[in-house]
């Protein structure tokens, strides 16, 4: 499941549950002794704000579990969520002194900090992890350009079954789990929180839900938990192939 009980999330380096997709992947064991002498780790409550847009920047990090968005305010206070962070998605731009986004914590969110000049001072001598975050960055910019395609040219029903398989692949990923078979996963947005992300209203996030549940494309128990019996369905449910997609 994406959300991890905060509980059982090891603190050594070589337990972590995103281990294997952090910026920190790379690293071989000296170079996770270096980090772990200038990590911390931070609790946020679901609607609790990591980051103001605009404030100086003293760590970067990880995302260990839960979920947080960014968002963009504008001049006369309209906002829009411009992404998501799930778990393993790094928070923060080495060089940046400021935050360019707001960031808000959507449930209970864990995170591995580093002291951001020890971390950018060990990115110039450690090649590993300045290669896996340059990875990592042009992976969030294909997703940006994606999404993109998913707001200007999808229809709701697609844009509903885009997102669903975003987390649905992203949870397989985390789990070290394949696409054969169900996927079973808990959505860790609300509905309110699609519609914003997806510029939709409530009742039309609510009514595509609805019909993907009844045409048999997702299994629903409750609001969250969500099966996918068959996830190349999903992904044509969505406009996209099998091999492509927004966040591998």
């Amino acid at each position: 499941m994406l959300k991890v009980d905060t509980f059982d999330i090891s603190r050594e380096c070589g337990d972590c549950p995103i281990r294997h997709r952090a910026v920190c992947a790379r690293c071989e064991s000296d170079e996770l002794e270096m980090l772990d002498q200038i990590k911390y780790y931070r609790n946020f409550e679901a609607g609790q704000t990591v980051i103001w847009a605009g404030d100086k920047m003293d760590f970067v990090g990880s995302v260990v579990s839960g979920i947080a968005t960014l968002t963009q305010t504008m001049e006369d206070g309209r906002t829009q969520m411009v992404g998501l962070l799930l778990p393993s998605d790094f928070v923060g731009r080495p060089g940046r002194r400021t935050a360019a986004y707001d960031v808000v914590a959507t449930t209970d969110v864990v995170m591995c900090c580093f002291r951001k000049q020890p971390f950018e001072d060990m990115m110039n001598r450690t090649p590993h992890i300045a290669q896996r975050l340059l990875e990592m960055t042009l992976d969030e910019l294909d997703a940006a350009r994606e999404w993109m395609l998913v707001l200007g040219r999808k229809t709701a029903r697609e844009k509903i079954a885009s997102l669903l398989s975003i987390i649905a692949r992203r949870d397989a990923a985390l789990n070290m789990g394949g696409k054969e078979g169900p996927m079973v996963f808990d959505l860790p947005l609300t509905r309110e929180a699609m519609a914003d992300y997806l510029g939709l209203t409530l009742e039309t996030v609510s009514r595509q839900i609805s019909a993907l549940k009844k045409d048999g494309v997702i299994v629903l128990e409750g609001k969250r938990h969500v099966t996918v019996p068959d996830f190349n369905r999903l992904l044509d449910e969505a406009g996209d192939d099998s091999d492509g997609g927004l966040l591998a």
